[in-house]
């Protein structure tokens, strides 16, 4: 998948959406979860850092510059995670165009479903791409979670 390109809803910040590897771009993916998880989220090192990202298909926002704004992983399973987008560059839609990017890669892939272990403050931004919350909340590196599920009609 190409890159693809969108102005955030405020038009003031144009924003690229890559499609890479962890070999291609693990600093840029690294920097962006160490701040966003480990940093803000107080999540443990030893808990952010496992195997999937060898294998997954990660993506990158990059803004203004070349300037890493955000990212997101699809593993094989169908699963997302690591969505993280940079304070600085919150409330500008990346989120959502990083979870488009991803959803369209599972997509083709020939996936039927996707799914996310999403915090609970984030649920609702789940439900407006069209994910459904599916058991009760369960901790993961002690912030509440709801895992989520989407169908992908072919």
């Amino acid at each position: 998948m190409p890159a693809t390109s969108l102005l955030s809803s405020n038009q003031t910040m144009p924003v690229t959406i890559q499609r890479t590897s962890w070999a291609e771009n693990e600093t840029a993916l690294r920097s962006i979860r160490e701040a966003v998880f480990i940093r803000e989220q107080r999540v443990p090192e030893s808990l952010e850092w496992d195997e999937h990202d060898q294998q997954a298909v990660h993506f990158l926002a990059l803004g203004p510059g070349g300037i890493p704004a955000g990212c997101i992983r699809l593993l094989p399973t169908g699963q997302l995670s690591r969505l993280a987008v940079l304070e600085q560059f919150r409330n500008q839609d990346i989120g959502s165009a990083l979870l488009s990017a991803a959803e369209a890669e599972a997509r083709s892939s020939g996936m039927d479903e996707i799914f996310l272990h999403a915090q609970t403050q984030a649920t609702h931004f789940y439900e407006n791409a069209g994910f459904t919350v599916s058991g009760g909340i369960f901790l993961e590196a002690d912030i509440p979670h709801r895992q989520m599920f989407k169908e992908l009609g072919h």
